[in-house]
């Protein structure tokens, strides 16, 4: 969802009523009890929320709005039990800085990787996005060192740091940017554990139709060099060949099968016509 679109969501923060305020106010600093409080706390809620909704726009909607008010009552508590009217200081600037460190802290609390192990990750991509800027292409880790003013040890522990593996709620809803499309991470998901049994029959046929009438080690030669990904010089040695005897080979196999291909198109062909 789009800042704009989400900001259209939220409520506007509107002035806090003076007479109210201070009618309030008053009666908390004669009788500083529970019932008074909860009534300052009722009257800046609005502001609470204005300042969740603020940091709400830049989280991943994973996380709930209500989570981040929630935390900054806790902040807005501390603010009324801590104002002093005597110092006159409007008490929505004085409380502002409290409810969003509450918040703040409750985010932290909520993330289980270090924050030396942020602070670091921060570090090496702000020197990335700088590097990247000034010369058009992405930095070498010679390169990233020199920005970062580090030596080799030092630099190797902030790359480690700064490559913590990061979870991601599937329930998380984001908007694709072709199509303006909501979406889910549980929708684009894939998974890698399965196979696609239309992808594997397709394989096997295709395997064995390029190996069928060739010698054994003719076959050898495919199978290793185009489906167990093998160079030539490590065929020759499961071969016991040399690795030119197995170029050879496999430039003799390549023009045969691209007759036989060939000489299947044509039946093919004269089928259909």
């Amino acid at each position: 969802m789009g800042l704009a679109l989400a900001a259209k969501r939220y409520q506007r923060l509107e002035p806090v009523d003076r007479d109210t305020a201070s009618s309030l106010w008053s009666a908390y600093r004669e009788s500083p009890d529970r019932t008074n409080r909860n009534a300052l706390m009722e009257l800046y809620l609005p502001v609470v929320r204005y300042n969740a909704q603020r940091i709400h726009l830049k989280l991943p909607e994973s996380v709930e709005l209500g989570d981040l008010i929630s935390a900054g009552t806790f902040g807005l508590v501390d603010a009324i039990e801590g104002f002093d009217p005597e110092r006159g200081i409007k008490f929505e600037t004085y409380c502002a800085p409290r409810i969003r460190g509450a918040i703040l802290d409750e985010l932290r609390s909520l993330d289980w990787v270090p924050r030396l192990v942020r602070s670091r990750s921060t570090q090496v991509e702000k020197a990335r996005r700088s590097l990247t800027a000034q010369t058009g292409v992405a930095p070498t880790d010679s390169e990233l060192r020199q920005q970062l003013g580090v030596d080799r040890d030092e630099f190797a522990k902030i790359k480690r740091d700064s490559t913590a593996v990061g979870t991601v709620s599937l329930s998380r809803r984001f908007t694709t940017e072709e199509s303006g499309r909501e979406l889910g991470e549980i929708d684009v998901l894939q998974d890698t554990r399965q196979i696609n049994p239309l992808s594997a029959i397709s394989r096997r046929d295709l395997k064995e139709l390029v190996t069928k009438g060739l010698s054994r080690h003719e076959r050898m030669i495919v199978v290793l060099y185009y489906y167990e990904a093998m160079t030539m010089r490590e065929i020759g040695r499961v071969l016991d060949l040399s690795e030119s005897r197995v170029s050879q080979m496999h430039s003799s196999i390549l023009l045969r099968l691209k007759a036989q291909l060939q000489h299947k198109a044509n039946e093919l062909a004269e089928l259909n016509g």
